[in-house]
């Protein structure tokens, strides 16, 4: 039975690095060289735990759909550390030494490439294992798809993700789009915070649904359709694409 392991590159890399960089008395090339042995000793791990027969780390491209659709996406996330930036092909044999995919995409971000090979998988039957940190895939946990977070050694399940949000995972989408996502720089609906979206979402489960009752309080209802084009392109940002165009088949990701 096959087994896709799929690697957020980045969201392995730089936890890593940021572990790599405290300690003291290193040398610059000192840190890259442990950046990369541990990343090579995480990815062996990784390979074991999940039994993959087809595996593929992706990197992050240039600017993404993303930042054409709003040009405030991340913009006061910090940027890649230089050092990191200027040696992160040495850092991706870590990968490549592991007979494991790196994947540089020009444009598109990991996140999209790695929910679109997920997704196709899923529909051809086959299991997947998401290895990341990043929120943004748990609305994917299914019968096919699971999300793995190796610094807790922990796949995450839906009873974590509604124990975690209150809410069920499909609907983190509405959920965001309401709070927004301060981490990434997505505006969501002013005024509107994480309690008032969890009991919107708790007694209507979706925004929609909220917004056809006539039991929604009056002031709720003002901030959300008052605010109704950032609550849209929120869940446009925060939802991962499915249809990119990657190039290359599931048979040329075999270990």
């Amino acid at each position: 039975m096959a087994q896709l392991l799929l690697i957020d590159a980045l969201n392995l890399i730089r936890r890593i690095y940021a572990v790599d960089c405290e300690q003291s008395g290193l040398t610059d090339e000192q840190i890259i060289q442990s950046c990369y042995q541990r990343v090579k000793n995480a990815t062996r791990k990784l390979l074991k735990t999940s039994q993959a027969s087809h595996a593929i780390a992706v990197f992050d491209g240039d600017k993404s759909w993303r930042y054409h659709l709003y040009a405030q996406y991340k913009a006061t996330r910090k940027p890649m550390p230089q050092q990191l930036k200027d040696n992160l092909e040495i850092v991706a044999r870590g990968f490549t030494e592991q007979n494991v995919k790196a994947y540089f995409p020009v444009q598109d971000e990991a996140d999209d490439i790695l929910a679109t090979l997920a997704y196709k998988a899923s529909n051809h039957g086959v299991a997947s294992t998401i290895v990341s940190t990043d929120k943004g895939f748990l609305p994917l946990i299914g019968e096919h798809i699971n999300v793995y977070d190796y610094f807790k050694q922990q796949v995450i399940s839906s009873d974590d993700v509604k124990s975690k949000f209150s809410l069920d995972k499909n609907q983190l989408h509405d959920f965001w789009g309401l709070m927004g996502d301060k981490t990434n720089d997505i505006p969501g609906v002013k005024g509107v915070g994480k309690k008032t979206a969890v009991d919107v979402l708790s007694q209507f489960s979706s925004v929609e649904n909220a917004l056809n009752s006539p039991s929604l309080h009056g002031t709720i209802r003002k901030k959300i359709e008052t605010d109704i084009d950032n609550f849209i392109l929120s869940k446009a940002l925060v939802a991962l694409r499915t249809d990119i165009e990657v190039g290359f088949t599931l048979k040329e990701l075999r270990l």
